[in-house]
């Protein structure tokens, strides 16, 4: 379970970042981003780490090679814990971005995972959005 001021405080700067993006301030969301990744950080250090922050990190991280290792990184803390909701969400963010760059392949295998972990909970929208995914990435 994530930590209430961690939670809050990801989840407000999210929420900024989403903000800054949206007005175009790239000089805002720089300095936003910053904060959310040394947040990560000092919560990996002492003891108040969650895949969720790195999820989100992950999330907002413009180079795509880079957001790949995030949600690795994410994905790894989401397994240690056995969150089968996170494990869901990463694996199918990854396979999104690894399909965008072209890694088929690895995009497939990822959207798999994601289907696995997303059998063990109950948002079944999800489910139907990996199945379809999966489906139509397998037919191309």
């Amino acid at each position: 379970m994530i930590n209430t001021n961690t939670y809050k405080s990801v989840y407000v700067l999210a929420e900024q970042l989403l903000e800054a993006d949206s007005d175009n301030d790239q000089q805002r969301f720089a300095a936003l981003y910053t904060q959310l990744e040394a947040l990560c950080i000092d919560n990996e250090k002492n003891g108040k780490d969650h895949p969720e922050q790195w999820e989100t990190l992950a999330d907002f991280t413009e180079d795509l090679e880079a957001a790949l290792v995030i949600y690795q990184k994410a994905l790894g803390k989401a397994t240690a814990v056995n969150s089968k909701d996170h494990m869901a969400s990463i694996a199918f963010s990854m396979a999104e971005l690894q399909y965008e760059l072209g890694q088929t392949e690895a995009a497939i295998h990822s959207l798999q995972n994601a289907q696995v972990s997303a059998n063990k909970i109950g948002d079944k929208a999800f489910k139907n959005e990996i199945n379809q995914l999966l489906t139509k990435w397998l037919k191309e």
